[in-house]
């Protein structure tokens, strides 16, 4: 027995392991009921009388050491986990996940950036408007569908109050609070009475501008369209005005840009046409500017309007409009990158 506790001394001295897993599998071998230490425990009853003292001291020391030995890797686990678990206040905090703007929200900065290095400041009014600053202000006929529910989302059974349907409002507050020259540029979110589809949604975004002063012609709007197209969709851009209609402006025209996709050379984007629809324009009704005490004898103006969604489409060919409102991460994650 004393040669088989020398050995096990020996074997304790060096004992060694990787993992939690394998301490405890020496633990179970040397320390446990059916374990190696034990065993000779149970065998120290066969010793002679004259040999008990001196084996069971060795004995003794043996399981004192296993004991030590495995309670000291046991201390040096649980401390090395304990590090691990710790936070480094040294290390850096990159990488880290990086936010990204909203789509619409980088389009409509880039749109506002390029109308105010040419002279035009940000206007802002109330969603929650009155019938004369969106509708009886702006030339709008009593009779007008826009005027009706199915067109317009009334708040309650007064018909004066409602979600405004174009940003045109903060563009009649603005000319009744200030005298021209008036420069201004009207973003904010608008609501129509519309179903919901890839296409077409009951609230969305617009970017008006209005500029009144003296002497100003349809020549300064085309050139201030131009200037825009240019800057927003490269310097190869081209336009063309259509005529149109919208009640608050006369003439009115539509402004198309050539296919930033196909070049103008025609594409199932532009339905083989070589142009896109942008915005709508137009000269500043007279009627508008008497409506809101601007002398239209003495001043004109411009005005136009154009979807931030649809710029956004164009730019970065989003093809179904709910996206935009839909806070899908996977989506959004797609603009880390531009800006």
């Amino acid at each position: 027995m004393r040669d088989r506790i020398s050995e096990l001394l020996e074997e304790v001295s060096k004992l060694s392991a990787e993992n939690a897993e394998q301490l405890e599998a020496l633990r179970i071998k040397y320390l446990s009921k059916k374990g190696e230490i034990s065993s000779l425990f149970n065998d120290f009853k066969n010793v002679a009388a004259d040999q008990k003292r001196e084996i069971g001291g060795l004995l003794n020391e043996l399981k004192t050491k296993a004991t030590e030995r495995i309670a000291e890797m046991k201390a040096e686990f649980e401390a090395k986990q304990a590090q691990a678990d710790a936070p480094d206040v040294t290390r850096t905090p990159d990488p880290i996940e990086v936010g990204t703007r909203h789509p619409l929200s980088l389009v409509k900065n880039e749109i506002v950036d390029i109308f105010s290095r040419i002279g035009f400041s940000i206007a802002e009014g109330p969603e929650v408007e009155d019938d004369w600053h969106v509708f009886s202000a702006l030339n709008f006929p009593p009779e007008h569908p826009a005027r009706d529910m199915q067109d317009t989302f009334f708040i309650t059974r007064d018909p004066d109050v409602l979600l405004r349907t174009h940003t045109s409002s903060v563009q009649s507050r603005v000319m009744t609070s200030q005298k021209p020259p008036i420069r201004v540029l009207c973003p904010g979110r608008v609501y129509r009475n519309e179903a919901i589809s890839y296409r077409a949604h009951c609230f969305f975004h617009q970017v008006e501008g209005l500029y009144i002063d003296k002497n100003i012609s349809f020549a300064d709007l085309k050139q201030a369209l131009l200037y825009f197209a240019k800057e927003m969709f490269g310097e190869q851009t081209q336009i063309r005005l259509r005529p149109s209609y919208f009640p608050f402006t006369e003439p009115s025209a539509e402004m198309d840009i050539s296919c930033n996709i196909c070049g103008g050379v025609g594409c199932a984007f532009c339905k083989n046409t070589g142009w896109v629809e942008i915005l709508g324009c137009g000269m500043v009704d007279p009627a508008v500017l008497e409506a809101c005490g601007i002398d239209s004898k003495v001043y004109s103006g411009y005005a136009f309007g154009l979807g931030v969604e649809r710029i956004t489409n164009l730019k970065y060919r989003v093809k179904d409009l709910r996206m935009f409102s839909e806070n899908d991460v996977r989506f959004l994650e797609q603009f880390k990158s531009a800006y």
